[in-house]
């Protein structure tokens, strides 16, 4: 859970960045308003998603690591209260019950 917080605030600080050095370089020459600030936020985002890429890799990956361990941990328990459940049933054969169901 802490590195995916840790991801989530690294993309979170790259895309403030972004906003930020985007605004600061455009700023002059746009009047500021709702649709100025909409694509400002619009190019912010495809900048920081692509130094992300770049930059942050070895937090994906860790961050990949421990959803695929901790999906496994849950099919192991799955398969495990399964096969107990599967163990706890008896089997009923054939030749236990009559053709006529006595």
């Amino acid at each position: 859970m802490r590195i995916f917080l840790l991801y989530t605030l690294a993309r979170v600080a790259l895309f403030a960045a972004a906003f930020g050095l985007i605004w600061l370089a455009f700023g002059r020459w746009l009047n500021w308003g709702a649709v100025s600030g909409l694509y400002t936020a619009i190019i912010a985002m495809v900048v920081s998603s692509v130094v992300a890429l770049l930059v942050l890799g070895s937090l994906r990956d860790e961050f990949a690591v421990q959803v695929a361990q901790r999906a496994d941990r849950a099919k192991a328990a799955y398969d495990a209260r399964r096969a107990a459940e599967d163990a706890d049933q008896p089997i009923d054969s054939p030749t236990d019950q009559s053709p006529d169901g006595r």
